[in-house]
Order: structure tokens, then C-alpha cells, then sequence
């Protein structure tokens, strides 16, 4: 794209035009290429968090960050990722993480995509790389990753190389921009099943698009007060492929979960002592069950729907209990390590 075209966008965007995918897949290919100085990059994007993101705009930055950054393709089926698209500055625990290790455990194949902590203590990488994991794009390490132990991770930025031309950016403009919604859409192994927490109602309506457009199977998570997850402190709501709902704690069984009992502590020593309480099965009961239940939702993504939450439960619960769930931990950062 010439520089004369993106002046004639922001000029589009000033008239409260909306873009097309393929436009903003050209513009984020071209920023990748130094294509454009930083003011009309921020100018962009300014432009676009106050006028609102549309579908295609986010899916177009989304096919270029995937055209631009490195493929990760796995020899599976069927496999599924959690995550949440964070922001929602409630400092949880690693929820979506050990969700992963409890879904593996239960004998499904999972593909986790996170990266460092933004806005809590510990985010994915960071408990990773406190058990000594390495991040590696290597392809056939992966795969055998995925094949021996049911579930591999994708370090962001091994991978999404568009990220680091917007970085200094993103950092200087203090406020969320539409990368901060690109995040769970950037997966490099593009897997078909996902489930997803957002921190409003919102961003439900906006992803369920996405995916409904993108053809995968997903489920979306929100929290009534706010948690980018399913965290048993209220009611939550659910919105599937197949149905929309709003669930409490209560309809699965469980006891509504205090605030202080999802923290992460404060340092990334704690969030990882927690985590390990959860998989050797020695956590306090609300954060075991709020594992199970963000667990459960993405086993029944998996299954299509044909499972009832509650038989979803039982086999996430299994997972931890039979151990099963902390030996495919184990095993995982022996093959990492």
C-alpha cells in the first residue's frame, strides 16, 4: 500500500467509513513492512477504538497477522484452546492455563496459545517458563509434543511477527486498541475448537461473529461482574454454536466462589503455587471448581455440544482426581524442559 493510500483511509475513517478485510489485511501487512510512520499507525488506531471495531476490520488485521507470522501446523484433528481476552484487571489465577492440563489429561488435545502477563501477575508464558518450560517453534517438536502428551503451547511471540512493529505503539498509547482483541483470534496453529472468556457482553456479540464467520466451533464465557471467565462468584453467561445461556454456580453444583479465593498473589512464585495446588489436587475447593468449570465448557465445545455439562464436569474432574491431569503437566515439561 502507498503512503497516499493510507492518508486517503484515515480520511475514510474521519468520515466514519468503515473498511473492508482485505484493506486491513493490506494495512497490516504494510505496517509489518515499515510501510508507514508511526503517527499514522497511532492515528489509525486511535480512529478505530473510539468509532468501534467492525467484524471484518478485526478479521482482516487478523488474517495479516497470521499471513506475516510463522505457521504452526499440527497433525491433529480435532484440538481446542482456552483463553480469555484479558483486561478485565481482576488478577486471577492461571485459570485458563490449568484448564488446558485438566482438558489434556481427560485424553483431548489441546494447542494453548499465551503469552506474558499484560494486566495480572502471571500470565501463561510466565508459569510456563517458572517450571523451566522452553518456548520453541520447531514444527516437529510440537507435533511430537502434541502426539506423546495430548497438548503442546504456542508462545505469542515466537510466532505473530506483526506484534513487535506495534508494540512501542501499543505502549505508548496507555488505552486497549484492537490489538488487544486480536489476541485469541491469533492462535498459529488455527485450532477448530475454542473457548473463550471476554469481560463483557459486548465483546460476546463481536467474538461469536468472528467465529461464526471463521466457521469453528466455540464457546464464550462471561462472567455477570465482569471476570474475563467462567469464576463462580455470580451468574454467567454462555454462548455457544448450539445454545445461549445464563448458568449460576448452583445449576453445576457448586458453591458460589469469594473474590480473594480466584487471586493470583502477588508475585509469579504464588500464581505458580497455585496452580500446582490445583493439578496435585491440594487447592482450596473454590479454585479447583472454578478449573472444573472452565475445563468442563471447553470439553463440551470439543464434543460438539453432544455431552451435557454435567457429564463434562464429571470427566474434567476425573482428570484431576485419577491424577491424570498433573502426570500430563508432568510429562509436558519433561519434553520441554
Amino acid at each position: 500500500m502507498e503512503k497516499q493510500t493510507m492518508k486517503d483511509i484515515l480520511n475514510r475513517m474521519l468520515n466514519h467509513e468503515e473498511l473492508t478485510r482485505e484493506e486491513m489485511k493490506q494495512i497490516l501487512v504494510g505496517i509489518t513492512h515499515s510501510e508507514y510512520p508511526t503517527e499514522q499507525i497511532t492515528a489509525l488506531l486511535t480512529a478505530l477504538q473510539m468509532r468501534g471495531v467492525t467484524v471484518d476490520e478485526l478479521l482482516g488485521f487478523r488474517d495479516g497477522i497470521l499471513e506475516t507470522g510463522v505457521p504452526a501446523l499440527l497433525k491433529a484433528d480435532r484440538y481446542i484452546d482456552v483463553v480469555g481476552t484479558g483486561g478485565d484487571r481482576k488478577n486471577t489465577f492461571n485459570i485458563s492455563t490449568t484448564a488446558c492440563f485438566v482438558i489434556a489429561g481427560a485424553g483431548y488435545k489441546v494447542a494453548k496459545h499465551g503469552n506474558y502477563a499484560a494486566t495480572s501477575v502471571s500470565g501463561a508464558s510466565n508459569v510456563m517458563a517458572n517450571h523451566g518450560v522452553h518456548f520453541t517453534d520447531d514444527i516437529d517438536k510440537l507435533n511430537r509434543c502434541l502426539e506423546e502428551v495430548g497438548i503442546v503451547y504456542l508462545h505469542a511471540q515466537l510466532f505473530a511477527r506483526a506484534m513487535k512493529f506495534v508494540g512501542p505503539i501499543r505502549k505508548a498509547l496507555q488505552f486497549p486498541t484492537i490489538f488487544n482483541l486480536l489476541g485469541p483470534l491469533v492462535n498459529p496453529s488455527q485450532p477448530q475448537c475454542q473457548l473463550l472468556g471476554v469481560a463483557n457482553l459486548d465483546q460476546m456479540r463481536l467474538y461469536q461473529q468472528v467465529y461464526q464467520k471463521i466457521g469453528i466451533d466455540y464457546g464464550i464465557v462471561n462472567s455477570i461482574d465482569g471476570y474475563d471467565e467462567i469464576s463462580l462468584t455470580s451468574d454467567f453467561k454462555v454462548t455457544t454454536n448450539s445454545y445461549e445461556r445464563v448458568f449460576s454456580p448452583g445449576d453445576l453444583g457448586f458453591s458460589i466462589a469469594k473474590p480473594e479465593e480466584l487471586v493470583g498473589g502477588a508475585t509469579e512464585e504464588e500464581a505458580k503455587q497455585i496452580f500446582d495446588a490445583v493439578l496435585e489436587n491440594r487447592s482450596l475447593p473454590a479454585q479447583k471448581n472454578i478449573v472444573l468449570a472452565n475445563a468442563a465448557f471447553g470439553i463440551q465445545v470439543l464434543e460438539r455440544g453432544q455431552k451435557s455439562i454435567e457429564e463434562c464436569i464429571d470427566i474434567a474432574r476425573q482428570s484431576i482426581d485419577s491424577g491424570a491431569a498433573l502426570r500430563t503437566f508432568k510429562k509436558f515439561v519433561e519434553l520441554n524442559g
